[in-house]
């Protein structure tokens, strides 16, 4: 008996451990980003957003497509969380392959999800699968790493320690950061959703390509910063979370401008 639940507890913790490259910001971030989005929405657009989720706010739905990924069912939809490279682009090597871009990815999962909200006559059931996809997809590549590497799965391949605590770059990014702060989503939210409305349409008018292309920046900046069983901590946090609070806001604001240009 006590072999048998030794088993069960390696096996528990085994699977904590597995790095998870689809979990972008985590909860509590895709919740910022939601409430930050919900912030900004049209009237028209928040009408027709409740419509499809009743009582479920965009914060809450954005984690969503996180949660059910125990059910085999949605086992299709584990690459559209992302889009890997396998070298340092420039802006116009982006551009040049993203436009020949067919692959299952965050990019052209993003087009298509775009495209198929904006039928009339989309059925119920895809209707809130779609918004529920396109909010979260959103949120995510606005973390650096699910632009990173397709060699080290988007960072999760980079082993480190948070605090000595074991873990991997993208794991630190996705959760560690902003879980350090020790703050609710609507408090974090309401510490960073500070913009103008010459901010938000800058960061609103930017193409699709160019959101992808400011987290794959970041995330080489990021890579360069590191090394393998580094022990980041206290300085880490000092000189990042800048960053990450810029890309939560990004984030929301430009789904906001994504979902009032659907509904709106």
């Amino acid at each position: 008996m006590k072999i048998n639940f030794l088993k069960k507890m390696v096996l528990a913790i085994a699977v904590l451990y597995i790095p998870v490259q689809s979990m972008a910001w985590g909860a509590l971030g895709h919740r910022i980003s939601g409430q930050i989005a919900d912030s900004y929405l049209n009237p028209k657009a928040r009408k027709a957003i409740q419509a499809i989720l009743g009582t479920e706010t965009i914060a809450i739905t954005s984690n969503w497509a996180d949660f059910i990924k125990s059910n085999p069912a949605y086992d299709y939809l584990y690459n559209w969380h992302f889009v890997d490279f396998d070298k340092d682009y420039t802006p116009v090597e982006m551009q040049a392959f993203l436009k020949t871009d067919t692959t299952t990815n965050a990019y052209t999962k993003l087009q298509f999800l775009t495209a198929e909200l904006k039928k009339k006559n989309l059925a119920a059931p895809k209707k809130l699968l779609y918004l529920r996809m396109l909010i979260h997809i959103t949120e995510d590549i606005h973390q650096p790493f699910h632009a990173g590497h397709a060699t080290d799965k988007g960072g999760n391949d980079v082993k480190l320690t948070w605090f000595k605590a074991p873990t991997n770059l993208h794991s630190v990014w996705d959760t560690k950061l902003i879980d350090f702060q020790q703050l609710s989503y609507t408090e974090y939210t309401a510490m960073i959703n500070h913009t103008t409305a010459a901010q938000r349409a800058v960061w609103q008018k930017s193409p699709l390509s160019q959101w992808i292309y400011e987290s794959h920046h970041l995330a080489e900046k990021l890579y360069s910063e590191v090394k393998a069983d580094d022990d980041l901590g206290y300085k880490y946090n000092y000189n990042n979370i800048d960053i990450v609070n810029q890309q939560l806001l990004k984030g929301g604001v430009r789904l906001a401008g994504l979902l009032n240009e659907i509904f709106g």
